[in-house]
Protein backbone atom coordinates (compact mmCIF):
# COMPACT_ATOMS: atom_id res chain seq x y z
CA UNK A 1 0.00 0.00 0.00
CA UNK A 2 1.24 3.49 -0.85
CA UNK A 3 1.01 5.82 2.14
CA UNK A 4 1.90 9.48 2.60
CA UNK A 5 3.10 10.45 6.09
CA UNK A 6 2.91 14.12 7.12
CA UNK A 7 4.30 15.31 10.45
CA UNK A 8 4.30 18.76 12.06
CA UNK A 9 4.70 19.75 15.70
CA UNK A 10 3.76 23.19 17.11
CA UNK A 11 7.37 24.14 17.85
CA UNK A 12 8.65 22.87 14.49
CA UNK A 13 11.59 21.16 16.19
CA UNK A 14 12.79 17.61 16.75
CA UNK A 15 9.43 15.89 17.36
CA UNK A 16 8.54 16.47 13.70
CA UNK A 17 11.70 14.69 12.58
CA UNK A 18 11.54 11.86 15.09
CA UNK A 19 7.86 11.10 14.49
CA UNK A 20 8.44 10.96 10.74
CA UNK A 21 11.29 8.52 11.08
CA UNK A 22 9.41 6.22 13.49
CA UNK A 23 6.28 6.23 11.34
CA UNK A 24 8.40 5.47 8.28
CA UNK A 25 9.96 2.46 10.00
CA UNK A 26 6.57 1.20 11.21
CA UNK A 27 5.14 1.52 7.70
CA UNK A 28 8.07 -0.36 6.19
CA UNK A 29 7.60 -3.20 8.68
CA UNK A 30 4.07 -3.59 7.30
CA UNK A 31 5.36 -3.73 3.74
CA UNK A 32 3.89 -0.32 2.91
CA UNK A 33 5.59 2.17 0.61
CA UNK A 34 5.86 5.41 2.64
CA UNK A 35 6.52 8.93 1.37
CA UNK A 36 7.23 11.51 4.07
CA UNK A 37 6.63 15.25 4.29
CA UNK A 38 8.06 16.95 7.39
CA UNK A 39 7.12 20.48 8.45
CA UNK A 40 9.82 21.60 10.87
CA UNK A 41 12.99 23.62 11.32
CA UNK A 42 15.56 20.82 11.02
CA UNK A 43 15.43 20.76 7.24
CA UNK A 44 13.46 22.50 4.47
CA UNK A 45 9.99 21.21 3.66
CA UNK A 46 9.94 18.89 0.62
CA UNK A 47 6.27 18.62 -0.42
CA UNK A 48 5.03 15.31 -1.80
CA UNK A 49 4.36 15.49 -5.52
CA UNK A 50 1.01 15.35 -7.23
CA UNK A 51 1.87 11.95 -8.66
CA UNK A 52 2.59 10.61 -5.16
CA UNK A 53 -0.73 11.96 -3.93
CA UNK A 54 -2.58 10.46 -6.88
CA UNK A 55 -1.00 7.04 -6.25
CA UNK A 56 -1.48 7.11 -2.46
CA UNK A 57 -3.97 4.72 -0.85
CA UNK A 58 -3.81 6.47 2.53
CA UNK A 59 -2.79 9.89 3.86
CA UNK A 60 -1.64 9.95 7.51
CA UNK A 61 -1.31 13.40 9.08
CA UNK A 62 0.35 13.60 12.50
CA UNK A 63 -0.44 17.27 13.11
CA UNK A 64 -3.13 19.64 14.38
CA UNK A 65 -4.12 20.66 10.84
CA UNK A 66 -3.63 19.42 7.29
CA UNK A 67 -0.99 21.51 5.44
CA UNK A 68 -2.27 22.73 2.06
CA UNK A 69 -5.43 20.73 2.56
CA UNK A 70 -6.90 21.20 -0.92
CA UNK A 71 -4.37 18.83 -2.53
CA UNK A 72 -5.76 15.86 -0.56
CA UNK A 73 -9.43 16.37 -1.43
CA UNK A 74 -11.14 13.03 -2.03
CA UNK A 75 -8.31 10.88 -0.60
CA UNK A 76 -8.58 8.56 2.40
CA UNK A 77 -7.06 10.58 5.22
CA UNK A 78 -6.48 10.14 8.93
CA UNK A 79 -5.40 13.01 11.18
CA UNK A 80 -4.41 13.03 14.86
CA UNK A 81 -2.02 15.08 17.05
CA UNK A 82 1.65 14.25 16.65
CA UNK A 83 1.90 13.41 20.38
CA UNK A 84 -0.16 10.26 19.67
CA UNK A 85 2.17 9.09 16.91
CA UNK A 86 5.56 9.18 18.62
CA UNK A 87 5.12 6.80 21.60
CA UNK A 88 3.54 3.92 19.57
CA UNK A 89 3.76 4.44 15.80
CA UNK A 90 2.49 0.92 15.04
CA UNK A 91 -0.75 1.48 16.93
CA UNK A 92 -1.06 4.92 15.32
CA UNK A 93 -0.86 3.41 11.82
CA UNK A 94 -3.35 0.70 12.81
CA UNK A 95 -5.86 3.38 13.76
CA UNK A 96 -5.08 5.31 10.59
CA UNK A 97 -5.79 2.31 8.35
CA UNK A 98 -8.96 1.51 10.29
CA UNK A 99 -10.44 4.98 10.81
CA UNK A 100 -9.36 6.94 7.70
CA UNK A 101 -12.23 8.61 5.85
CA UNK A 102 -12.61 10.42 2.56
CA UNK A 103 -11.21 13.89 3.15
CA UNK A 104 -13.30 16.98 2.55
CA UNK A 105 -10.88 19.89 2.08
CA UNK A 106 -13.66 22.40 2.59
CA UNK A 107 -13.97 21.27 6.20
CA UNK A 108 -10.57 22.80 7.03
CA UNK A 109 -10.77 26.16 8.90
CA UNK A 110 -9.79 28.52 6.08
CA UNK A 111 -12.82 30.82 5.97
CA UNK A 112 -12.94 34.52 6.88
CA UNK A 113 -13.85 33.80 10.48
CA UNK A 114 -10.69 31.79 10.99
CA UNK A 115 -8.57 34.39 9.25
CA UNK A 116 -9.10 36.91 12.03
CA UNK A 117 -8.24 34.52 14.82
CA UNK A 118 -5.90 36.07 17.37
CA UNK A 119 -3.84 32.93 17.28
CA UNK A 120 -3.11 33.43 13.59
CA UNK A 121 -4.39 29.93 12.74
CA UNK A 122 -6.34 31.01 9.63
CA UNK A 123 -5.05 32.12 6.28
CA UNK A 124 -3.17 35.43 6.36
CA UNK A 125 -1.75 37.48 3.54
CA UNK A 126 1.91 38.25 4.29
CA UNK A 127 4.36 40.36 2.32
CA UNK A 128 8.02 40.11 3.27
CA UNK A 129 11.35 41.65 2.28
CA UNK A 130 14.74 39.99 2.82
CA UNK A 131 18.07 41.82 2.54
CA UNK A 132 21.55 40.98 3.83
CA UNK A 133 24.76 43.05 3.63
CA UNK A 134 26.30 41.24 0.65
CA UNK A 135 22.96 40.54 -1.00
CA UNK A 136 24.01 37.05 -2.05
CA UNK A 137 23.27 34.10 0.20
CA UNK A 138 21.28 35.07 3.29
CA UNK A 139 18.91 37.21 1.22
CA UNK A 140 17.73 34.37 -1.00
CA UNK A 141 17.98 31.52 1.52
CA UNK A 142 15.88 33.47 4.03
CA UNK A 143 13.31 34.23 1.31
CA UNK A 144 13.04 30.55 0.39
CA UNK A 145 12.72 29.52 4.04
CA UNK A 146 9.94 32.06 4.65
CA UNK A 147 8.06 30.99 1.53
CA UNK A 148 8.19 27.33 2.51
CA UNK A 149 7.22 28.06 6.12
CA UNK A 150 4.37 30.32 5.05
CA UNK A 151 2.92 27.65 2.77
CA UNK A 152 3.36 25.00 5.46
CA UNK A 153 1.41 27.15 7.92
CA UNK A 154 -1.34 27.68 5.38
CA UNK A 155 -0.70 31.39 4.76
CA UNK A 156 -0.27 33.31 1.50
CA UNK A 157 3.16 34.90 1.43
CA UNK A 158 4.97 37.05 -1.13
CA UNK A 159 8.69 37.62 -0.52
CA UNK A 160 10.71 40.35 -2.23
CA UNK A 161 14.49 39.92 -2.24
CA UNK A 162 16.74 42.98 -2.22
CA UNK A 163 20.03 41.39 -3.18
CA UNK A 164 23.16 42.41 -5.00
CA UNK A 165 21.27 42.50 -8.33
CA UNK A 166 18.52 44.75 -7.00
CA UNK A 167 14.95 43.99 -5.98
CA UNK A 168 13.43 40.79 -7.38
CA UNK A 169 9.90 39.41 -7.11
CA UNK A 170 8.78 42.95 -6.30
CA UNK A 171 5.87 43.64 -3.97
CA UNK A 172 3.23 45.71 -5.79
CA UNK A 173 0.96 48.35 -4.29
CA UNK A 174 -1.90 45.86 -4.61
CA UNK A 175 0.07 43.28 -2.61
CA UNK A 176 0.70 45.82 0.15
CA UNK A 177 -2.93 46.88 0.23
CA UNK A 178 -4.15 43.29 0.59
CA UNK A 179 -1.50 42.28 3.16
CA UNK A 180 -2.39 41.60 6.79
CA UNK A 181 1.21 42.07 7.94
CA UNK A 182 4.60 43.10 6.58
CA UNK A 183 7.66 41.07 7.61
CA UNK A 184 11.01 42.80 7.12
CA UNK A 185 13.85 40.27 7.53
CA UNK A 186 16.65 42.74 6.81
CA UNK A 187 20.17 43.21 8.16
CA UNK A 188 20.47 46.52 6.32
CA UNK A 189 18.24 49.56 5.99
CA UNK A 190 15.56 49.29 3.29
CA UNK A 191 12.94 51.75 2.06
CA UNK A 192 9.85 51.10 4.19
CA UNK A 193 7.76 54.16 3.25
CA UNK A 194 5.43 52.05 1.08
CA UNK A 195 4.37 50.07 4.17
CA UNK A 196 3.07 53.12 6.07
CA UNK A 197 -0.07 52.28 8.00
CA UNK A 198 0.48 48.51 7.82
CA UNK A 199 1.38 46.18 10.68
CA UNK A 200 5.15 45.66 10.41
CA UNK A 201 7.47 43.17 12.11
CA UNK A 202 11.25 43.51 11.86
CA UNK A 203 13.85 40.81 12.32
CA UNK A 204 17.16 39.62 10.83
CA UNK A 205 17.76 37.34 7.88
CA UNK A 206 19.45 34.88 10.25
CA UNK A 207 16.32 34.52 12.38
CA UNK A 208 14.15 34.10 9.30
CA UNK A 209 16.48 31.47 7.88
CA UNK A 210 16.98 29.39 11.01
CA UNK A 211 13.47 29.66 12.50
CA UNK A 212 11.11 30.62 9.67
CA UNK A 213 7.88 29.23 11.15
CA UNK A 214 8.48 30.82 14.55
CA UNK A 215 9.41 34.09 12.82
CA UNK A 216 6.13 34.15 10.90
CA UNK A 217 4.18 33.32 14.05
CA UNK A 218 5.93 36.08 16.01
CA UNK A 219 5.23 38.47 13.17
CA UNK A 220 1.52 37.62 13.30
CA UNK A 221 1.46 38.09 17.06
CA UNK A 222 3.77 41.10 17.51
CA UNK A 223 3.61 43.22 14.34
CA UNK A 224 2.87 46.90 15.06
CA UNK A 225 1.46 49.66 12.86
CA UNK A 226 4.20 52.04 11.69
CA UNK A 227 4.03 55.46 10.09
CA UNK A 228 5.80 56.32 6.86
CA UNK A 229 9.53 55.68 6.97
CA UNK A 230 9.42 54.80 10.65
CA UNK A 231 11.60 52.14 12.08
CA UNK A 232 10.81 52.83 15.68
CA UNK A 233 7.48 51.20 16.20
CA UNK A 234 6.78 49.37 19.42
CA UNK A 235 7.79 46.15 17.76
CA UNK A 236 11.22 47.37 16.78
CA UNK A 237 11.96 48.75 20.23
CA UNK A 238 11.95 45.17 21.44
CA UNK A 239 14.64 44.15 18.97
CA UNK A 240 18.21 43.67 20.10
CA UNK A 241 20.87 46.30 19.58
CA UNK A 242 22.35 44.06 16.90
CA UNK A 243 19.16 44.29 14.84
CA UNK A 244 18.39 48.00 15.30
CA UNK A 245 21.60 49.80 16.29
CA UNK A 246 25.31 49.87 15.59
CA UNK A 247 25.43 46.52 13.83
CA UNK A 248 22.66 47.27 11.35
CA UNK A 249 23.94 50.74 10.51
CA UNK A 250 27.46 49.42 9.97
CA UNK A 251 26.29 46.59 7.73
CA UNK A 252 24.22 49.01 5.66
CA UNK A 253 27.40 50.96 4.95
CA UNK A 254 29.35 47.79 4.18
CA UNK A 255 26.58 46.60 1.85
CA UNK A 256 26.79 49.73 -0.32
CA UNK A 257 30.59 49.82 -0.13
CA UNK A 258 31.17 46.20 -1.10
CA UNK A 259 30.48 46.44 -4.88
CA UNK A 260 32.94 49.36 -5.00
CA UNK A 261 35.62 47.27 -3.29
CA UNK A 262 35.02 44.18 -5.44
CA UNK A 263 35.12 46.17 -8.68
CA UNK A 264 38.18 48.13 -7.58
CA UNK A 265 40.04 45.05 -6.36
CA UNK A 266 39.42 43.16 -9.59
CA UNK A 267 40.56 46.15 -11.67
CA UNK A 268 43.78 46.28 -9.65
CA UNK A 269 44.24 42.53 -10.15
CA UNK A 270 43.70 42.93 -13.91
CA UNK A 271 46.37 45.61 -14.02
CA UNK A 272 48.79 43.07 -12.53
CA UNK A 273 48.22 40.77 -15.51
CA UNK A 274 50.66 42.99 -17.42
CA UNK A 275 53.21 42.81 -14.61
CA UNK A 276 53.31 43.81 -10.96
CA UNK A 277 54.87 47.21 -11.74
CA UNK A 278 53.39 47.69 -15.22
CA UNK A 279 50.92 50.34 -13.98
CA UNK A 280 53.84 52.72 -13.34
CA UNK A 281 54.16 53.30 -17.09
CA UNK A 282 51.81 56.22 -17.86
CA UNK A 283 49.42 55.81 -20.79
CA UNK A 284 49.37 52.02 -20.68
CA UNK A 285 46.27 49.87 -20.15
CA UNK A 286 47.75 48.66 -16.85
CA UNK A 287 47.98 52.28 -15.64
CA UNK A 288 44.37 52.92 -16.70
CA UNK A 289 43.15 49.83 -14.83
CA UNK A 290 45.05 50.88 -11.72
CA UNK A 291 43.56 54.37 -11.98
CA UNK A 292 40.05 52.91 -12.20
CA UNK A 293 40.58 50.46 -9.34
CA UNK A 294 43.06 51.98 -6.92
CA UNK A 295 42.75 55.65 -7.85
CA UNK A 296 38.97 55.88 -8.10
CA UNK A 297 37.05 52.87 -6.76
CA UNK A 298 39.18 52.51 -3.63
CA UNK A 299 39.17 56.31 -3.16
CA UNK A 300 35.36 56.22 -3.04
CA UNK A 301 35.27 53.24 -0.70
CA UNK A 302 35.48 55.11 2.61
CA UNK A 303 33.14 57.99 1.62
CA UNK A 304 30.50 55.49 0.46
CA UNK A 305 30.90 53.50 3.69
CA UNK A 306 30.44 56.63 5.82
CA UNK A 307 27.65 58.04 3.67
CA UNK A 308 25.46 54.96 3.89
CA UNK A 309 26.09 54.43 7.59
CA UNK A 310 24.71 57.94 8.01
CA UNK A 311 21.86 57.09 5.60
CA UNK A 312 20.91 54.10 7.75
CA UNK A 313 20.71 56.35 10.81
CA UNK A 314 19.14 59.54 9.44
CA UNK A 315 17.75 58.52 6.04
CA UNK A 316 18.59 60.71 3.01
CA UNK A 317 19.61 63.84 4.96
CA UNK A 318 22.55 61.86 6.35
CA UNK A 319 24.14 60.95 3.01
CA UNK A 320 25.83 64.29 2.22
CA UNK A 321 27.43 64.89 5.64
CA UNK A 322 28.36 61.22 5.82
CA UNK A 323 30.20 61.24 2.50
CA UNK A 324 31.90 64.54 3.34
CA UNK A 325 33.08 63.05 6.65
CA UNK A 326 34.22 59.89 4.86
CA UNK A 327 36.24 61.87 2.33
CA UNK A 328 37.85 63.81 5.16
CA UNK A 329 38.73 60.50 6.83
CA UNK A 330 40.47 59.43 3.61
CA UNK A 331 42.41 62.66 3.17
CA UNK A 332 43.42 62.71 6.85
CA UNK A 333 44.71 59.14 6.61
CA UNK A 334 42.12 57.82 9.07
CA UNK A 335 40.98 55.16 6.58
CA UNK A 336 38.04 52.86 7.16
CA UNK A 337 38.11 53.32 10.96
CA UNK A 338 37.77 57.07 10.49
CA UNK A 339 35.06 56.45 7.89
CA UNK A 340 33.02 54.41 10.35
CA UNK A 341 33.32 57.15 12.98
CA UNK A 342 32.45 59.83 10.42
CA UNK A 343 29.36 57.89 9.35
CA UNK A 344 28.04 57.67 12.88
CA UNK A 345 28.89 61.30 13.64
CA UNK A 346 27.10 62.47 10.48
CA UNK A 347 24.12 60.20 10.95
CA UNK A 348 23.38 61.10 14.54
CA UNK A 349 24.07 64.81 14.04
CA UNK A 350 21.69 64.89 11.03
CA UNK A 351 19.12 63.02 13.05
CA UNK A 352 19.50 65.47 15.94
CA UNK A 353 19.01 68.45 13.65
CA UNK A 354 15.91 66.80 12.16
CA UNK A 355 14.42 66.18 15.57
CA UNK A 356 15.41 69.20 17.62
CA UNK A 357 15.79 72.16 15.23
CA UNK A 358 12.32 73.67 14.88
CA UNK A 359 11.62 76.15 12.09
CA UNK A 360 8.58 78.15 11.02
CA UNK A 361 6.36 76.19 8.66
CA UNK A 362 7.15 78.67 5.85
CA UNK A 363 10.83 77.63 5.78
CA UNK A 364 10.49 74.02 7.01
CA UNK A 365 10.89 72.79 3.42
CA UNK A 366 14.47 74.16 3.42
CA UNK A 367 15.44 71.85 6.24
CA UNK A 368 16.36 68.67 4.28
CA UNK A 369 18.19 70.48 1.47
CA UNK A 370 19.89 73.33 3.34
CA UNK A 371 19.76 73.28 7.15
CA UNK A 372 20.47 69.60 7.86
CA UNK A 373 23.31 69.11 5.31
CA UNK A 374 24.98 72.37 6.40
CA UNK A 375 24.85 71.88 10.16
CA UNK A 376 25.57 68.13 10.10
CA UNK A 377 28.45 68.57 7.63
CA UNK A 378 29.97 71.37 9.71
CA UNK A 379 29.75 69.34 12.90
CA UNK A 380 31.11 66.15 11.32
CA UNK A 381 33.89 67.91 9.44
CA UNK A 382 35.11 69.99 12.37
CA UNK A 383 35.11 66.99 14.72
CA UNK A 384 36.99 64.90 12.17
CA UNK A 385 39.61 67.61 11.55
CA UNK A 386 40.18 68.84 15.10
CA UNK A 387 39.30 65.89 17.34
CA UNK A 388 39.33 62.36 15.90
CA UNK A 389 41.11 62.54 12.55
CA UNK A 390 44.73 62.69 13.70
CA UNK A 391 44.59 60.08 16.51
CA UNK A 392 42.59 57.66 14.34
CA UNK A 393 45.07 58.12 11.50
CA UNK A 394 47.90 57.31 13.92
CA UNK A 395 46.01 54.24 15.16
CA UNK A 396 45.39 53.00 11.60
CA UNK A 397 49.01 53.64 10.65
CA UNK A 398 50.19 51.63 13.65
CA UNK A 399 47.80 48.79 12.84
CA UNK A 400 48.86 48.73 9.20
CA UNK A 401 52.55 48.73 10.09
CA UNK A 402 51.99 45.90 12.57
CA UNK A 403 50.11 43.79 10.02
CA UNK A 404 52.65 44.39 7.26
CA UNK A 405 55.67 43.69 9.46
CA UNK A 406 54.45 41.05 11.87
CA UNK A 407 56.44 37.88 12.34
CA UNK A 408 55.23 34.45 11.34
CA UNK A 409 53.97 33.64 14.85
CA UNK A 410 51.75 36.72 15.04
CA UNK A 411 50.56 36.13 11.48
CA UNK A 412 49.55 32.57 12.30
CA UNK A 413 47.73 33.65 15.48
CA UNK A 414 45.83 36.33 13.56
CA UNK A 415 44.95 33.77 10.90
CA UNK A 416 43.65 31.37 13.57
CA UNK A 417 41.47 34.12 15.07
CA UNK A 418 40.06 35.37 11.76
CA UNK A 419 39.52 31.84 10.44
CA UNK A 420 37.63 30.73 13.55
CA UNK A 421 35.51 33.89 13.50
CA UNK A 422 34.49 33.26 9.89
CA UNK A 423 33.22 29.80 10.81
CA UNK A 424 31.57 30.62 14.14
CA UNK A 425 28.15 31.75 12.93
CA UNK A 426 28.26 31.31 9.13
CA UNK A 427 27.30 34.78 7.99
CA UNK A 428 26.20 36.12 11.37
CA UNK A 429 27.59 39.07 13.33
CA UNK A 430 30.95 37.48 14.23
CA UNK A 431 31.51 36.34 10.65
CA UNK A 432 30.59 39.80 9.32
CA UNK A 433 32.87 41.51 11.85
CA UNK A 434 35.88 39.54 10.59
CA UNK A 435 34.89 40.13 6.98
CA UNK A 436 34.42 43.89 7.49
CA UNK A 437 37.85 44.05 9.14
CA UNK A 438 39.46 42.42 6.10
CA UNK A 439 37.61 44.58 3.58
CA UNK A 440 38.54 47.74 5.46
CA UNK A 441 42.22 46.87 5.38
CA UNK A 442 42.15 46.75 1.57
CA UNK A 443 42.06 50.56 1.58
CA UNK A 444 45.51 50.51 3.23
CA UNK A 445 46.86 47.99 0.69
CA UNK A 446 46.97 45.28 3.35
CA UNK A 447 45.89 42.13 1.54
CA UNK A 448 46.94 39.14 3.67
CA UNK A 449 44.04 39.18 6.19
CA UNK A 450 41.50 39.27 3.34
CA UNK A 451 43.03 36.13 1.85
CA UNK A 452 42.80 34.28 5.17
CA UNK A 453 39.23 35.46 5.71
CA UNK A 454 37.92 34.35 2.31
CA UNK A 455 39.75 31.03 2.45
CA UNK A 456 38.36 30.21 5.90
CA UNK A 457 34.85 31.27 4.86
CA UNK A 458 34.87 28.59 2.17
CA UNK A 459 35.78 25.79 4.57
CA UNK A 460 32.44 24.98 6.33
CA UNK A 461 30.29 24.45 3.20
CA UNK A 462 33.02 22.58 1.34
CA UNK A 463 33.63 20.45 4.45
CA UNK A 464 29.93 19.58 4.80
CA UNK A 465 29.84 18.56 1.15
CA UNK A 466 32.88 16.31 1.66
CA UNK A 467 31.34 14.75 4.77
CA UNK A 468 28.14 13.75 2.93
CA UNK A 469 30.29 12.14 0.21
CA UNK A 470 32.67 10.32 2.57
CA UNK A 471 29.98 8.70 4.77
CA UNK A 472 26.80 8.70 2.74
CA UNK A 473 25.14 6.12 4.99
CA UNK A 474 25.06 8.55 7.90
CA UNK A 475 23.14 11.20 6.00
CA UNK A 476 19.53 11.23 4.87
CA UNK A 477 18.86 11.68 1.16
CA UNK A 478 17.86 15.31 1.69
CA UNK A 479 21.15 15.95 3.51
CA UNK A 480 23.16 14.34 0.70
CA UNK A 481 21.47 16.64 -1.81
CA UNK A 482 22.12 19.61 0.49
CA UNK A 483 25.76 18.52 0.66
CA UNK A 484 26.14 18.85 -3.11
CA UNK A 485 24.74 22.37 -3.04
CA UNK A 486 26.86 23.22 -0.01
CA UNK A 487 30.04 22.17 -1.81
CA UNK A 488 29.31 24.42 -4.78
CA UNK A 489 28.35 27.34 -2.53
CA UNK A 490 31.62 26.88 -0.66
CA UNK A 491 33.62 27.22 -3.86
CA UNK A 492 31.82 30.55 -4.38
CA UNK A 493 32.70 31.79 -0.86
CA UNK A 494 29.13 31.51 0.43
CA UNK A 495 29.55 30.27 3.99
CA UNK A 496 25.78 30.09 4.44
CA UNK A 497 25.76 26.83 2.44
CA UNK A 498 26.61 25.04 5.70
CA UNK A 499 23.67 26.53 7.62
CA UNK A 500 21.27 23.56 7.07
CA UNK A 501 23.83 21.28 8.71
CA UNK A 502 24.69 23.73 11.51
CA UNK A 503 21.01 24.31 12.31
CA UNK A 504 20.40 20.58 12.61
CA UNK A 505 23.58 19.59 14.47
CA UNK A 506 25.27 22.76 15.83
CA UNK A 507 27.28 21.11 18.63
CA UNK A 508 29.23 19.08 16.08
CA UNK A 509 29.18 21.22 12.93
CA UNK A 510 30.26 24.55 14.45
CA UNK A 511 33.31 23.35 16.46
CA UNK A 512 34.73 21.18 13.65
CA UNK A 513 34.16 24.00 11.16
CA UNK A 514 35.98 26.45 13.43
CA UNK A 515 38.93 24.07 13.70
CA UNK A 516 39.10 23.70 9.92
CA UNK A 517 38.71 27.44 9.38
CA UNK A 518 41.39 28.24 11.94
CA UNK A 519 43.84 25.87 10.22
CA UNK A 520 43.08 27.42 6.82
CA UNK A 521 43.45 30.97 8.14
CA UNK A 522 46.72 30.12 9.86
CA UNK A 523 48.19 28.45 6.77
CA UNK A 524 47.13 31.33 4.51
CA UNK A 525 48.83 33.88 6.79
CA UNK A 526 51.90 31.68 7.25
CA UNK A 527 52.32 31.28 3.49
CA UNK A 528 51.93 35.04 3.05
CA UNK A 529 49.03 34.79 0.59
CA UNK A 530 47.61 38.13 -0.58
CA UNK A 531 44.17 38.58 -2.12
CA UNK A 532 43.12 41.68 -4.07
CA UNK A 533 39.36 41.00 -4.35
CA UNK A 534 37.13 40.41 -1.30
CA UNK A 535 34.64 38.05 -2.97
CA UNK A 536 34.31 35.42 -5.65
CA UNK A 537 35.74 32.34 -3.96
CA UNK A 538 37.99 30.15 -6.08
CA UNK A 539 36.80 31.85 -9.24
CA UNK A 540 39.06 34.87 -8.59
CA UNK A 541 41.96 32.52 -9.32
CA UNK A 542 40.97 32.75 -12.99
CA UNK A 543 42.34 36.32 -12.93
CA UNK A 544 46.15 36.23 -13.07
CA UNK A 545 47.80 37.78 -9.99
CA UNK A 546 44.49 38.30 -8.14
CA UNK A 547 46.13 35.91 -5.64
CA UNK A 548 49.88 36.01 -5.37
CA UNK A 549 50.42 32.37 -4.32
CA UNK A 550 47.54 30.49 -5.90
CA UNK A 551 48.76 26.92 -5.29
CA UNK A 552 49.54 27.54 -1.62
CA UNK A 553 46.17 29.27 -1.27
CA UNK A 554 44.44 26.16 -2.66
CA UNK A 555 46.48 24.01 -0.28
CA UNK A 556 45.32 26.07 2.72
CA UNK A 557 41.66 25.79 1.67
CA UNK A 558 41.98 22.07 0.97
CA UNK A 559 43.62 21.39 4.34
CA UNK A 560 40.89 23.07 6.37
CA UNK A 561 38.11 21.58 4.24
CA UNK A 562 39.46 18.05 4.64
CA UNK A 563 39.80 18.50 8.40
CA UNK A 564 36.21 19.72 8.60
CA UNK A 565 34.81 17.11 6.22
CA UNK A 566 36.59 14.09 7.68
CA UNK A 567 36.02 15.31 11.23
CA UNK A 568 32.28 15.74 10.78
CA UNK A 569 31.97 12.45 8.89
CA UNK A 570 33.47 10.72 11.94
CA UNK A 571 31.38 12.66 14.47
CA UNK A 572 28.07 12.53 12.62
CA UNK A 573 25.40 10.30 14.16
CA UNK A 574 23.51 8.07 11.76
CA UNK A 575 19.83 8.70 11.09
CA UNK A 576 18.85 5.35 12.60
CA UNK A 577 20.60 6.26 15.83
CA UNK A 578 18.61 9.46 16.04
CA UNK A 579 15.34 7.71 15.39
CA UNK A 580 15.83 4.93 17.96
CA UNK A 581 16.78 7.48 20.61
CA UNK A 582 13.26 8.90 20.60
CA UNK A 583 11.72 6.98 23.54
CA UNK A 584 14.44 8.03 25.98
CA UNK A 585 12.73 11.19 27.09
CA UNK A 586 9.58 9.43 28.13
CA UNK A 587 6.69 11.82 28.24
CA UNK A 588 8.50 14.75 26.68
CA UNK A 589 9.75 13.76 23.22
CA UNK A 590 10.26 17.37 22.19
CA UNK A 591 12.78 17.87 24.97
CA UNK A 592 14.58 14.71 23.91
CA UNK A 593 15.02 15.94 20.36
CA UNK A 594 16.29 19.31 21.42
CA UNK A 595 18.73 17.87 23.92
CA UNK A 596 20.32 15.69 21.28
Amino acid sequence: MNVILITACPGGMATTFLAARRLEQAAQRRGWQPHTEMHGELEPVTPVSRDMIAAADLIVVAAERVPEAARFAGKRLYRAPIQQALPDPDAFLDRAAREATTFDADSEPVGPAAAVSSEGSGIKRIVAVTACPTGVAHTFMAAEALEQAGRALGHRIHVETQGSVGAQNRITDEDVEAADIVLLACDIEVDDARFAGKRVYRTSTGSALKQPQQTIQRALDEAQVESAGSNKGAGSERKSAKERGFYKHLLTGVSFMLPMVVAGGLCIALSFVFGIKAYEQEGTLAAALMQIGGGTAFALMVPVLAGYIAYSIADRPGIAPGMIGGMLASTLGAGFIGGILAGFLAGYSAKAVTRYVKLPSSVESLKPILIIPLLASLFTGLVMIYVVGTPVAALLSTLTAFLNNMGSTNAVLLGVLLGAMMCFDLGGPVNKAAYTFGVGLLSTETYMPMAAIMAAGMVPPIGMGLATFLRRSRFAQAEREAGKASFVLGLCFISEGAIPFAAKDPLRVIPISMIGGAVTGALSMWFGVKLMAPHGGLFVLLIPNAVNLALLYLLAIAAGSVITGVGYALLKRGESAVATAAPVAGGNPEASGQAS
